[in-house]
């Protein structure tokens, strides 16, 4: 099983909740109240149970079930918060949504839909439940996406400055961390524990009587603690201001912290360093699309329905530059037929981009959705372009910085949210964490 397909049934044991609590028995155990909406022990020990089934004869290194209980909770309530909030701000994802979802795994693990369901049944979730979940983290993406159209901004002049900074460096960083949190406006008294916490934690390090990746799934308040705290990859650019400078100074295996930092104390670990290629070529494509928003007034289903009809005069011969003007509702681009210019795959995202790459030269895409409306896409041409080009690098610079801001408001966001809502944990999950120290 590709691990695609891994993480994202590991996905659906925290994701999958909302809609099997509406189904419901009187008399089920609640293990948590989470505002108007309840988080099922059922629920609780399914995902448990994912994780367990994961580590598989790994499970030495997950901390003690009432602490992966707490661990689990928190994330399934973050994420019904984030889902009850998406749904309150009106993100909603229809069946075509989620159908193409399926679809698109399917065929990263060259399964069909038929074989992928299979897989899931094989690996103990029903193809409804799985469905579900999808549609639940779809709902997530786009209250993500939304969040970072209003409250993102890199201006040029962080773009100039981390270009001066990069002074030709390309090298890419594997990182992890361990997270004790703190909560916005902690008393003298937290401060304190966390501070022991954090110690503690560095000390059991320092003495090697514990790996760096069993400390974070044991004792890190950070949702990635079931990963090991694994960070993924990430440039000087990626890296918060914090952390970066002394970065570069580390050998892999390497520790340093604690830090505070908004969230809390923290201890980053670089695990590997590779170089990423600073010459070289990539693709760019030229296309030009027409876009029907869903709103209030348009449903998605007519929106949908505008756009096959459009996508059925294009491929009848009609000229899809005209039809742009006429009907597309991107204003960006319908003055000029649709024309988006030449960009790069993940420029106008991986939804979009995905499809304008599998498309021929010439060819009109079928309609499809992103966060924007549905889109009919008709590929001009493409091109290979320097990949240090001056306008292809801001361009990556300038995202790379709007990704790091994101992730440090939406942990703000997040973590206001979780203060903000009322939480009844009726379950042991709730059980302190056991003292780091040594």
């Amino acid at each position: 099983m590709k691990k695609l397909l891994f993480s994202l049934i590991a996905a659906a044991a925290l994701l999958g909740g909302a809609a099997q609590a509406q189904q419901v028995q009187p008399l089920e155990r609640i293990a948590a109240v989470v505002d108007e909406d309840v988080i099922l022990q059922s629920e609780l020990d399914r995902a448990v149970a994912n994780i367990l089934a994961q580590y598989g004869d790994r499970g030495d290194q997950l901390p003690p079930r009432e602490i992966l209980e707490r661990q689990v909770l928190e994330r399934l309530i973050l994420v019904r918060l984030q889902t009850d909030r998406a749904a309150a701000t009106g993100v909603r994802v229809g069946d075509a949504e989620v159908d193409a979802a399926v679809a698109n795994i399917a065929q990263q693990n060259n399964f069909t839909t038929e074989q992928l369901r299979q897989q899931l049944e094989n690996d103990g979730m029903s193809f409804a439940d799985f469905r579900s979940s999808l549609r639940e983290e779809l709902m997530i993406q786009r209250l993500r996406q939304r969040f970072a159209q209003s409250s993102i901004s890199v201006s040029d002049a962080e773009v100039d400055a981390a270009l001066e900074a990069q002074a030709g460096g390309g090298t890419q960083y594997q990182l992890a961390h361990i997270l004790v949190a703190l909560p916005d406006g902690a008393t003298p008294e937290q401060i304190s524990t966390a501070q022991q916490k954090i110690d503690g934690i560095k000390g059991l390090l320092d003495r090697g009587e514990m790996e760096f990746s069993a400390a974070a799934v044991r004792y890190s308040d950070s949702p990635n603690a079931l990963e090991g705290g694994d960070l993924g990859w990430r440039s000087l650019d990626e890296i918060p201001a914090a952390f970066a400078g002394q970065i570069r100074n580390l050998q892999p295996g390497q520790v340093i912290g604690p830090i505070r930092g908004p969230s809390g104390f923290q201890l980053l670990q670089l695990v590997s360093t590779r170089e990423s290629a600073a010459t070289g070529t990539v693709t760019e494509y030229q296309a030009r699309h027409i876009l029907i928003r869903t709103d209030a007034q348009t449903g998605d289903e007519a929106a949908r329905a505008r756009a096959e009809t459009l996508r059925a005069r294009a491929a009848g011969g009609a000229d899809f530059a005209e039809l742009a003007s006429e009907h597309s509702e991107d204003a960006s681009s319908r003055e000029r037929g649709g024309d988006l210019g030449w960009f790069t795959a993940e420029q106008f995202g991986p939804e979009f981009g995905g499809r304008v790459a599998a498309l021929e030269d010439g060819a009109i895409s079928e309609p499809f959705k992103t966060q924007a409306g549905w889109h009919v896409v008709q590929r001009i041409g493409s091109r290979q372009a320097s990949a240090s080009g001056n306008e292809n690098r801001r361009a990556q610079v300038r995202e790379a910085i709007g990704q790091r801001k994101l992730e440090d408001e939406w942990d703000r966001f997040l973590r206001q949210m979780r203060g903000e809502a009322f939480v009844d944990i009726r379950t042991g999950a709730s059980a302190p964490d056991a003292d780091a120290g040594g």
